[in-house]
C-alpha cells in the first residue's frame, strides 16, 4: 500500500511543479520512485516471512491469485524503473529508449492499484489512491490543453473525482459484499464510517484549485507591479531565467573586458 502511495506521490511532481512553480521538485522525483521500490521490496520480504518461505505455496498463490498475478507484474515493472534510474543507465540505453521505458511507470501504478482493489479486504484507501492515480491522469491530459493551472479546471477535476471515488467504492462494495449501492452512497454524507474517501479527495483537490488561484493572483500582480509579463510554463521561466543569468555573465565580462583595454 504504501509504495503504491510513494509511486502517486511521484507522478503527483509535475502537477506540483506546474501549478506552485516548485522547480526543486525536479531533484527529488527520482528518489521519490526508489523509495516505493525499496518498500516493495520490504514488502515482498514480509509476505515470504509470513508464509514461512514455503516456495512451492508462494508459487502457487502467485500463479492462482488474480490479485497476486498482477502485483507481480506490477513489482518486475517496478524493479527495472529503479534498476535504470541511474544517469549511466541513460548514457547506456539512450535518451529514447530510457523515456520510453519510465513511461511504463503509468502502467506499472495501475497494476499497483489493481492489486489494492483486488484484495480481499475493503478499506478506503484503496479508492482514494484510485481516484488520485485517476486524476494525475487527467490533469495530464487538461495540462496539454493549457488548463494544468486553471483553478476553475483543477475545481471541477476535484469535484468530478471525488464522484468517481463515491461510485467506484459503492460498485465494489455491491461486488464483493451485496451492500446496496445506495447504501454505500449514502455512507459518504455521515460519519458513521469515518471520512468518506469522496471528502479525502474533494478537500484536497478544492485546495490545489484554491492554491492555484492565489498563484495566479499573485503572478499577475507581480506582473503588474513589475510590468514584465512571465510565462505560464515552468520550464520555460527556468529557461529563461537561465539565459538571463548567461546574458548577464556576458555583460560583465564584456565590461571587465572593456576595463583592460
Amino acid at each position: 500500500m504504501w509504495s503504491t502511495a510513494i509511486l502517486l506521490f511521484a507522478l503527483a511532481v509535475t502537477p506540483a511543479l506546474t501549478i506552485f512553480r516548485w522547480p526543486a521538485l525536479i531533484d527529488v522525483r527520482r528518489m521519490i520512485g526508489v523509495t516505493a521500490l525499496v518498500y516493495t521490496i520490504a514488502h515482498i520480504i514480509v509476505y515470504f516471512a509470513l508464509r514461512l518461505w514455503n516456495f512451492s505455496f508462494i508459487a502457487n498463490e502467485m500463479m492462482t491469485r488474480l490479485t497476486l498475478i498482477v502485483a507481480t507484474l506490477s513489482t518486475i515493472g517496478l524493479i527495472a524503473l529503479g534498476s535504470t534510474s541511474l544517469d549511466a543507465a541513460i548514457r547506456r540505453m539512450g535518451a529514447k529508449n530510457w523515456q520510453w521505458l519510465h513511461n511504463t511507470v503509468y502502467v506499472v501504478t495501475v497494476l499497483a492499484i489493481l492489486h489494492a482493489l483486488l484484495s480481499r479486504g475493503s478499506f478506503p484507501e484503496q479508492y482514494v489512491m484510485s481516484g488520485a492515480f485517476l486524476w494525475l491522469m487527467v490533469w495530464r491530459v487538461m495540462n496539454r490543453h493549457r488548463l494544468g493551472a486553471d483553478p476553475w479546471a483543477l475545481a471541477v477535476l476535484a469535484v468530478g473525482i471525488s464522484l468517481f471515488a463515491a461510485a467506484l467504492e459503492a460498485w465494489c462494495a455491491w461486488l464483493k459484499r451485496g451492500y446496496e449501492i445506495s447504501w454505500t452512497l449514502g455512507n459518504n454524507f455521515n460519519l458513521d464510517l469515518g471520512v468518506a474517501p469522496a471528502w479525502q479527495l474533494i478537500v484536497p483537490g478544492l485546495l490545489i484549485a484554491l492554491a492555484a488561484a492565489v498563484r495566479q493572483q499573485v503572478a499577475r500582480m507581480s506582473e503588474a507591479t513589475s510590468g514584465v509579463s512571465s510565462p505560464k510554463d515552468p520550464h520555460v521561466a527556468a529557461l529563461m531565467r537561465a539565459t538571463g543569468a548567461v546574458r548577464s555573465v556576458s555583460a560583465s565580462a564584456d565590461q571587465t573586458a572593456s576595463a583592460a583595454r
